[in-house]
C-alpha cells in the first residue's frame, strides 16, 4: 500500500515536468539553442557565402597586391570601422533621423492619396501622371531646388527622402486596394455595412500585403534620397562623410561608410518586416512575396 501511495504522489510531478523544465534555466537555454539552430539552418548558407566572398576578396588583394587606395581589403575596411566607430555612429544617427522623418511623411501622404485615387477616377487621371512624371525626375537634379526651398538643414534631406519614397508606397497601395474582389464588397453592402466598415474590414485587409511591400521599398529609397540631399548641402550625415572620404582619397573610410549605409538599409527593411509580422496574420504574410515585392520592384 505504501508503494502505491508513493507512486501516486510521484505521478503528478512527472506529468507536469514538461512546463517546469521549460521554465527552468536549463529549459530556457535549450529553447535558445533551438532558436539559434533554426536561425543557422535558415541563414547559414547565406552567411557562409558572404564569408567566402570576404576571404576570396582578402586573398586576391594580398596575392595580386591591389593598392588599398583602389580597392581596400576587408581587413582594412573592418579596421576603419573600428577606428572611426564614434564618427560613423554620429553621422549614422543624423542620416537615420532624416530617413525616418521622410519615410513617416511618405506614409502619412501616400495612404490617403492612394485611397483618393481609388475612390475617384477623375483624381486618378489627374494625379497618377503627375506622380509618374515626378518619379522620372532624377533626384540629383531635384536636390538643388529642394535645398533652395528648405535650406541647408535637415528639412531638405527629409523632403528628398519623402519625394523618393512616396511613389512606390502610393502605387503599391493603389494596386492593393484595387485587388479587393467585388463579391466581398457586394456582400458587405448586403449586410448593411457602412463604407468605412467595408474599407477597414475588407479593402484594407486585402491591400495590407501590398501596402507593406510598398513600405519596404520606400524605406530603402528614403535612405537614397537623404544621402543625395547630404551630397548637395550638409555638414553631417553619411552622405557628407562620403564626400569627405572621397575628397581626402580615404578609400577604406569610403568603403566603411558604404557598409554602414548598407547595414542601415537592411536594419530598416527588417524593422518593417518585424512590424508586418506583428500586424498581419500569417496567411496574408504568405501572400506578400507575390504582392508587395513584385509591385514594388
Amino acid at each position: 500500500m505504501s508503494r502505491l501511495s508513493a507512486a501516486a504522489v510521484e505521478a503528478p510531478p512527472a506529468a507536469g515536468a514538461g512546463p517546469a523544465a521549460a521554465a527552468s534555466p536549463g529549459g530556457r537555454q535549450s529553447a535558445r539553442g533551438q532558436a539559434g539552430w533554426r536561425w543557422l539552418r535558415a541563414h547559414g548558407s547565406a552567411v557562409a557565402v558572404y564569408l567566402a566572398l570576404c576571404v576570396a576578396w582578402e586573398g586576391a588583394s594580398r596575392v595580386f597586391h591591389v593598392p588599398a587606395y583602389l580597392v581596400p581589403p576587408p581587413s582594412a575596411i573592418a579596421q576603419r570601422l573600428v577606428d572611426d566607430h564614434a564618427r560613423l555612429l554620429t553621422h549614422s544617427l543624423t542620416t537615420l533621423q532624416e530617413v525616418l522623418w521622410g519615410f513617416l511623411l511618405g506614409v502619412v501622404v501616400s495612404l490617403p492619396l492612394a485611397l483618393l485615387i481609388t475612390q475617384s477616377r477623375a483624381v486618378g487621371r489627374l494625379v497618377y501622371p503627375l506622380l509618374v512624371a515626378f518619379q522620372a525626375i532624377p533626384k540629383v537634379a531635384l536636390a538643388p531646388v529642394v535645398v533652395v526651398w528648405f535650406g541647408f538643414g535637415p528639412p531638405s534631406k527629409v523632403a528628398l527622402g519623402f519625394v523618393t519614397a512616396v511613389f512606390p508606397m502610393v502605387v503599391n497601395t493603389v494596386v492593393g486596394l484595387n485587388q479587393t474582389p467585388p463579391e466581398m464588397i457586394h456582400l458587405m453592402r448586403s449586410l448593411g455595412a457602412s463604407p468605412w466598415q467595408t474599407f477597414t474590414k475588407v479593402r484594407l485587409y486585402v491591400a495590407a500585403p501590398y501596402i507593406f511591400g510598398g513600405f519596404k521599398v520606400g524605406i530603402t529609397l528614403a535612405v537614397v534620397g537623404a544621402v543625395v540631399g547630404e551630397f548637395i548641402a550638409a555638414n553631417r550625415g553619411l552622405g557628407y562623410l562620403l564626400l569627405v572620404a572621397n575628397n581626402s582619397f580615404n578609400t577604406p573610410l569610403l568603403f566603411a561608410v558604404v557598409v554602414v549605409l548598407s547595414l542601415l538599409s537592411v536594419l530598416l527593411f527588417s524593422l518593417i518586416e518585424a512590424v508586418e509580422a506583428l500586424v498581419l496574420p500569417r496567411p496574408l504574410r504568405r501572400k506578400e512575396a507575390d504582392a508587395g515585392r513584385g509591385v514594388g520592384a
